[in-house]
């Protein structure tokens, strides 16, 4: 018998409602990740927590935190007139930076680090400042009491003044010749600042920046004087200074409260005077030794024999006289074969000796013209 097939039952598709309940059962373990308490860390905002929240002078405390860069070199301060909200009034003027503390990040951008606990030179209210020293700048601050120490209220904000850069900034100035040689360089930053509060901002205070290369900006205070009304502007030159003998490329940063307002390159060329000041210095020190060491072998080196002697004064050579045949003629000295050269020597000198005794004569007179006794003497006019 053959077998038939029958009709085929109707397949079933899945609802819609189905397949949507399913995707989102599928991505509850990713939410659930989204929404941990350590999302915010792994998002790499930086925390700040304190061992203590109030201790004395003398004491300590250890600093952790979390959520920093990896490998990141951090500076830890106790700072006074500082609130997390306003963040440190004054800049790290406000802080105890002599009995601060440097550590650096693990792979994972956390950090423990024990700080001694100091007063700074303001009144409480105090924070832990936390803030990069290299790389991208951060920072956190974490509300701290240091016991014992003054409380004093925060200084007034301007209102609700609002500055804002209009225009590009720019560096005035030119280097000196005293730059040159390793003085160091200054400019002035000029920028065009407008208020876009309601309320006017008088005696603003500002923070001038300067970072060479990798570094985070070491910050100065620089307040400017007069008042910027609502809706008004006015230009602004801040002094800038670098450190003796520094050159290289450097990053302006202005800052006003918290907020970076605008950024300047500066390119400062190298003080080449002092290169030359050290190549010349090479260069004469070697010599000036060298001639006071030639001068010194030179007085006490051993001189050869009979150099120091007094040299007499020389007399006049009289001409070789030729030899004569007689009886009264001088002869020449003459040595035989066999004679030795003392002998020679000897018979030199005896013959000079004798000559020179026979012949010498006053020099003022010649043998001619020398008074002699059988010479008549002349006669004057009135003898016979």
């Amino acid at each position: 018998m053959t077998r038939h097939p029958g009709p085929r039952a109707p397949r079933r598709t899945a609802s819609p409602v189905l397949l949507f309940l399913a995707a989102l059962l599928a991505l509850l373990p990713a939410l659930s990740v989204l929404t941990a308490p350590g999302a915010r860390a792994a998002d790499g905002d930086p925390t700040v927590s304190l061992s203590k929240k109030e201790a004395g002078k003398g004491g300590e405390i250890t600093v952790s935190g979390s959520g920093w860069r990896a490998e990141a070199l951090l500076m830890l301060l106790i700072c006074g007139q500082s609130t997390p909200e306003r963040g440190v009034v004054g800049g790290t003027n406000s802080c105890a930076n002599a009995d601060g503390r440097a550590v650096t990040t693990d792979k994972k951008g956390a950090f423990s680090k024990k700080l001694p606990v100091t007063e700074p030179p303001k009144p409480c209210p105090c924070v832990v400042h936390v803030a990069t020293v290299t790389g991208e700048q951060a920072l956190a601050d974490a509300v701290f009491t240091v016991a014992g120490h003054p409380t004093a209220d925060l200084p007034e904000q301007t209102g609700d003044g609002k500055l804002a850069v209009l225009a590009t900034t720019r560096l005035e100035g030119d280097s000196s010749l005293l730059t040159w040689f390793g003085a160091p360089p200054a400019r002035r930053l000029v920028f065009t600042v407008g208020n876009l509060g309601s309320a006017p901002v008088k005696d603003p205070v500002f923070e001038i920046g300067t970072a060479h290369g990798v570094y985070a900006p070491q910050w100065e205070e620089r307040q400017w004087r007069g008042t910027v009304a609502p809706g008004a502007k006015a230009q602004i030159k801040l002094p800038v200074e670098l450190s003796a003998g520094a050159h290289g490329d450097y990053q302006v940063s202005l800052r006003y409260g918290q907020k970076v307002l605008a950024e300047q390159p500066w390119g400062v060329g190298r003080p080449w005077g002092v290169t030359l000041f050290w190549v010349l210095l090479c260069l004469v020190v070697p010599a000036a030794v060298f001639r006071i060491g030639m001068a010194v072998v030179d007085k006490v080196r051993p001189r050869p024999a009979g150099s120091h002697r007094t040299r007499t004064p020389a007399t006049r050579r009289r001409p070789k006289r030729r030899g004569r045949t007689g009886a009264g003629a001088d002869r020449d000295v003459t040595t035989t074969p066999g004679a030795t050269n003392e002998a020679t020597i000897n018979a030199a000198t005896t013959t000079d000796a004798t000559t020179d005794a026979t012949t010498a004569v006053l020099p003022w007179f010649t043998p001619d013209s020398a008074p002699s006794e059988n010479r008549p003497r002349p006669t004057t006019k009135g003898q016979a």
